[in-house]
């Protein structure tokens, strides 16, 4: 896949374990994939963000695990249940990939997909003010 990478996602990816770079290397694609104009940056000092009028996602490896952290304010559907933390969070929630666990392309995608529509409609905290 090609798109414009920030070379400190690269630098946060590249010193993980394996298979935590291969799911964060994963998650970055589908995210590019849901949308072309989606920007890398690092916020919080080390951590990866994918923004487009707005955060999109975050990721953050763990000890046994990588946080994909939705910044969707609990608006977005999750009809495939891949959510894993922070149903009541109103923010954002969190999707946990442990090693060997396969990732539900399709449904990741989908979500990223929604959050993004969100976004350009003037973001979770407006469209949830609204409701």
């Amino acid at each position: 896949m090609n798109y414009v990478k920030d070379p400190r996602v690269d630098q946060y990816i590249d010193p993980l374990p394996a298979w935590q770079q291969d799911i964060c290397q994963k998650v970055r694609d589908l995210v590019h994939a849901a949308d072309p104009e989606v920007e890398e940056t690092i916020k919080r000092t080390v951590q990866p963000y994918f923004v487009l009028q707005g955060n999109v996602i975050a990721l953050l490896a763990a000890k046994d695990h990588v946080n994909v952290f939705l910044y969707d304010g609990g608006i977005t559907p999750d009809p495939h249940n891949i959510i894993t933390a922070g149903h009541g969070n109103k923010t954002g929630r969190m999707i946990s990939i442990h090693e060997g666990e396969a990732i539900n392309e399709e449904a990741l995608v989908e979500m990223f997909r929604a959050i993004i529509a969100n976004n350009r409609a003037g973001g979770w905290r407006k469209l949830k003010g609204g409701q």
